[in-house]
């Protein structure tokens, strides 16, 4: 009973840290059109995050933790408007570097990832829940 107790905590790190990620992914899908309001001005940089294995002494597992949520420091791409309040000397507006597509399978990974979790753990209670009915 007790390895069946311990699945299911390492299936709720999972889905916590799958939950974080889909968090992430939303905050750049969110902010794909923020730009600067003034020239010079940085917009917004998308945020990566990254999972590590971690031992829980307590279990004697190990669980998934989310190891670091940084930011992507690839470049921005630009774009000629030289009317817009950020435009900078020669009329460019720096972008975000955020692509729509690549956080949409970022979420689709996050979502399989969480149902992957959710199904290990309804079936642990599920072995739980016989055991139990068995020993009445």
């Amino acid at each position: 009973m007790d390895d069946l107790m311990i699945s299911t905590k390492i299936s709720t790190s999972g889905m916590k840290a799958q939950a974080t990620r889909l968090r992430v992914v939303s905050e750049n899908i969110a902010n794909a059109d923020s730009i600067g309001t003034k020239p010079g001005e940085e917009p917004y940089r998308r945020k990566t995050m990254s999972f590590q294995s971690e031992v829980d002494r307590n279990l004697g597992a190990d669980v998934v933790k989310v190891k670091k949520i940084g930011v992507d420091r690839s470049d921005f791409e630009k774009r000629y408007e030289p009317n817009h309040p950020a435009a900078d000397k020669d009329g460019y507006v720096q972008l975000p570097n955020v692509n729509p597509l690549v956080e949409m399978m970022d979420m689709k990974e996050a979502q399989r990832g969480y149902e992957a979790n959710l199904n290990a753990m309804q079936v642990s209670r599920g072995m739980i829940s016989k055991t139990v009915d068995m020993l009445k």
